[in-house]
């Protein structure tokens, strides 16, 4: 069938496929309740997931991600700890702030510095979690430190869902806009597919990198405070290695690690499928080593599907407008 063809339909069929094969040999993991748990688990690696598809688009990778949201959370939970009348919302956008900022760094050194990403994000990675050690002095902040509305509004429910899953939804639904219907995001793939000739057709590479490295930080920033108002705490490691957890779940959804190609929804998918997998291994009692295992296993998989399709189509840079073209996956 010409549908399964395409990623995203086989990686969708593939979800419900695992999740109904993990619910024959334990029927519980069906239940509403857990999942709704995988839902609520999947929604931070999700809206990583789709800004560090916006930067792998462009050729790059944002390696500093997790150490990102570690210092912007342990930001907002310090400011909550030790301000503790200071309103939510003031202290949210301090999160978004930093992380901004810190996404900033990143996309001024690689835009325009034309400094390697990988090198950029790999020195920035330590520097950030180097920096989460210096402000903290190594101590944690606990849940008896953190005010309760700071806490309970990750989980708090709006028309029966949690907060978490709206702002995952909101996200998703901004970065398919911003990918499919912007210039901007345009201009990402078509930087990815031939940098120079973007350089040539007027597009001012520099700043689009810019931007597109401090939206992966802004976001990292938002899911710092989520991250840590969810578990109720604050550590120097939080998060740690789960920058390679995000890339893994842009591969597995289909986008190339060699630019210009790759879909928000392909992403969304690939994470939640990683989060279904992480979810349902405890729950077969697997060991915590095959899990580790097996998830990579998964990765490398995807890795070689995404090597055969590459190689077996040719790229179109830009989603044709106008005519009655078929579905191509590199518009979002």
């Amino acid at each position: 069938m010409t549908l399964f063809k395409q990623r995203e339909p086989l990686l969708a069929a593939m979800v419900v496929l695992l999740i109904m094969a993990v619910g024959l040999k334990e029927p519980a993991f069906l239940s509403a309740g857990s999942l709704a748990n995988v839902v609520t688990d999947s929604t931070l690696l999700v809206m990583l997931a789709l800004t560090q598809m916006l930067v792998i688009v462009t050729r790059g990778v944002d390696l500093s991600v997790a150490s990102n949201l570690a210092l912007s959370g342990m930001v907002a939970a310090m400011l909550g700890a030790n301000v503790p009348g200071l309103p939510l919302p003031l202290i949210v956008l301090t999160a978004v702030a930093v992380g901004l900022l810190l996404g900033l760094v990143n996309g001024w050194l690689i835009g325009y510095l034309e400094l390697p990403p990988i090198v950029v994000t790999l020195g920035t990675m330590s520097v950030y979690r180097g920096a989460v050690f210096v402000l903290s002095g190594g101590a944690w902040v606990s849940a008896h430190q953190m005010p309760a509305p700071f806490i309970a509004f990750p989980l708090e429910r709006l028309l029966g869902l949690p907060h978490l899953v709206w702002i995952a939804a909101a996200t998703l639904a901004l970065m398919a806009w911003v990918a499919r219907d912007t210039r901007f995001g345009r201009d990402l793939y078509a930087i990815g597919n031939a940098p120079q000739c973007a350089g040539y057709i007027g597009i001012a590479s520099h700043k689009r990198l810019l931007w597109t490295y401090a939206l992966s930080g802004a976001v990292a920033g938002l899911c710092g405070y989520l991250w840590v108002a969810r578990y109720a705490v604050a550590y120097t490691e939080i998060a740690y290695g789960f920058e390679f957890t995000v890339i893994a779940a842009c591969v597995i959804g289909g986008v190339s690690i060699g630019g210009g190609v790759g879909t928000v929804l392909g992403a969304a998918l690939g994470a939640l499928f990683l989060t279904v997998i992480g979810n349902a291994l405890p729950v077969l009692q697997v060991s915590p080593f095959w899990q580790s295992a097996l998830t990579g296993l998964v990765i490398l998989v995807a890795v070689l599907i995404n090597a055969r399709g590459t190689g077996r189509r040719s790229r179109q840079i830009l989603p044709l407008h106008g005519l009655d073209a078929k579905p191509h996956r590199s518009a979002a």
